[in-house]
């Protein structure tokens, strides 16, 4: 996610962004992180005031809007700001693939078939439903 994104997120979700948590978003940003102990240890060079507690709360927030994952061990999520015509898929590998309308009902289409859902037929829209 782009710093500017995580900054409207986080004033969304109701945070102040203070100078503490925006050095904290660029030494996450900066680079990967492998723990808490690690974003702090480089935030505090940095920004001798930050605490631990600080960091704690700062990567649960950031969880918690989807900028971060502790799976990927704190790697920020990439997140493009998607036009309604593209179609964004993220593979289980952390890469990101965004296919516009066109390839996007290709890949269905070809899916279906493929599947044996579909024969000859060709796919007018895809629309989000409740099953």
């Amino acid at each position: 996610m782009q710093k500017d994104r995580i900054v409207e997120r986080l004033k969304e979700n109701g945070c102040r962004i203070t100078k503490q948590r925006m050095v904290l978003m660029d030494v996450i940003l900066s680079g990967n992180c492998s723990s808490c102990k690690e974003i702090y240890y480089k935030a505090s060079k940095i920004d001798p005031k930050i605490g631990t507690a600080t960091v704690y709360r700062m990567v649960n927030l950031l969880e918690e809007i989807g900028a971060i994952s502790r799976v990927n061990l704190y790697e920020v999520t990439y997140v493009t700001e998607k036009r309604p015509e593209e179609h964004v898929i993220e593979l289980d590998d952390s890469s990101v693939r965004v296919l516009s309308e066109t390839e996007w009902t290709r890949v269905i289409e070809r899916g279906l078939r493929a599947c044996g859902y579909i024969d000859r037929q060709n796919v007018r829209t895809v629309k989000p439903g409740i099953a």
